[in-house]
């Protein structure tokens, strides 16, 4: 039996280990598996996506007229069971350190949990005010929303191990170290969650982000960061918002204008406020080895990723082991996190639909749109808070403006916005990120402050 010991950078010298073909294979298998689920873009129902989000929209169409009726049974489940679970405190539950943990949220976290079953309830049987079911509120988080969270939540979460467990993050970590950390300050591995989200789905990267701030691989900091700048809009919702504004045939210029906008604001908010008051401390308080990304002697980039890769390989255990990890992280986020989306999305939504809210805290960004020369700029100004509540509303009430210059800024900057409630901010919330709903706040309003020049530099170059 070899010597499992992890070796750490700073050694005077690390001695190669050889590995059997075994660990090899444990290794490459499951992590090319991985890597094609959740990174290979593949051409489904006339645009691109991934292979995860593939089989989340089958088993969509395949529960389809059922998924509504056990999204509301979920959610109102979790509400009664926390609930009695409060009140009770059975011991098969107490003593089970996953189910505790699921079934004991914070005081605030119980009650966004309990307002979640009661919208959801409402809105399936459409009883009560109408402000809180119809369909551009609590219906449309119920019945438009959350079945593709429901769906991706499950596979995204079963399939995550073959990302996690088998080495993949150890390679890439150390081979993209040398350009994430002088840009943004952030772990080699944090290009997955970007690239995961970028060609499939912003919720799997949160997933993905969430789980490995929980297995003390990121900071407070860096988490923070990957959450709320690395979980990138995915190309095909990128397709459906242009399209929405009647300016499909710009898509190549509208993408380009959304990632370099993205990469701008990527580079500024990890250092300032409130992203850069983050603590560099792991979940539990620990610090990290600060020599972590360093090489050691002997090593090149892709020989130390290797070493840990199959370092981590070799120490996976057994198969069952993963499928109950998998399992476990399914299981945490349908139940633990959709209810919490569907609470905050449909506050969010309601203010944004039955009040002035967000149009009259955009009036400060009108002198903002007319020193950068953007035409229609009062009109303009009325979608750019909005988006905090739903990333596709400025997109709808850009559709009456005349001037394409001014949609098409108008769609960029709702997909750079990247937070919004009705999804994103929510999970954010949901998840064990340590971010606030008033620090999103901040980070939505930096992210438009940052990104609006870069998108209507881009503009003025086309119009």
């Amino acid at each position: 039996m070899m010597n499992n010991t992890p070796t750490q950078p700073g050694n005077d010298k690390v001695e190669k280990q050889h590995y059997p073909l075994k660990t090899y294979l444990t290794f490459l298998i499951p992590s090319l598996i991985g890597l094609f689920l959740f990174m290979a873009p593949l051409s489904y129902q006339g645009s691109y996506t991934i292979p995860v989000a593939i089989l989340a929209k089958a088993m969509q169409a395949a529960i389809s007229t059922h998924i509504v009726q056990i999204i509301t049974v979920v959610i109102a489940f979790m509400a009664i069971v926390t609930t009695l679970y409060k009140a009770i405190k059975p011991s098969f539950i107490k003593n089970n350190a996953f189910l505790h943990s699921l079934l004991t949220p914070t005081p605030i976290w119980y009650v966004v949990r309990v307002c979640g079953g009661i919208a959801a309830v409402m809105a399936y049987y459409q009883m009560g005010p109408e402000m809180i079911w119809e369909e551009n509120t609590g219906g449309m988080v119920l019945s438009g929303l959350l079945p593709t969270l429901f769906c991706v939540f499950i596979f995204a979460g079963m399939l995550l191990p073959l990302l996690l467990d088998f080495g993949l993050l150890e390679l890439f970590g150390t081979l993209l170290s040398k350009v994430m950390r002088p840009i943004f300050n952030l772990p080699g591995r944090s290009a997955i969650d970007c690239m995961t989200s970028w060609l499939g789905d912003g919720s799997v990267g949160i997933l993905l982000t969430s789980k490995q701030y929980e297995d003390k691989f990121y900071t407070q900091r860096e988490a923070a960061i990957v959450g709320t700048t690395f979980s990138a809009v995915s190309i095909t919702f990128s397709l459906v918002v242009i399209a929405q504004v009647n300016l499909e045939h710009l898509f190549l210029p509208f993408y380009a204008a959304v990632c370099l906008a993205g990469l701008v604001a990527a580079i500024i908010l990890p250092r300032i406020p409130p992203l850069r008051w983050k603590k560099d401390v792991f979940i539990d308080g620990s610090e990290p080895d600060m020599k972590a990304d360093d090489l050691p002697p002997g090593h090149t980039n892709f020989s130390w990723g290797m070493h840990l890769a199959l370092t981590k390989a070799n120490n996976v255990g057994s198969f069952k082991k993963v499928l109950i990890e998998g399992v476990k992280n399914a299981i945490d986020m349908v139940f633990g996190v959709l209810p919490v989306v569907m609470a905050l999305g449909t506050g969010a939504l309601m203010i944004a639909e039955y009040s002035s809210f967000f149009e009259i805290i955009g009036q400060p960004f009108i002198p903002y749109l007319k020193l950068l020369g953007i035409p229609e700029a009062v009109a303009a100004s009325q979608t750019i808070m909005v988006g905090f509540a739903d990333m596709f509303i400025p997109a709808i009430l850009a559709a009456p403006i005349h001037s394409d210059m001014t949609r098409f800024v108008i769609a960029a900057m709702s997909v750079t916005q990247l937070i919004y409630m009705s999804e994103v901010g929510a999970l954010l919330l949901g998840s064990k990120i340590p971010v606030t709903l008033i620090e999103l706040f901040v980070i939505f309003i930096l992210r438009t402050l940052i990104t609006l020049p870069v998108i209507v530099g881009v503009a003025h170059l086309i119009f």
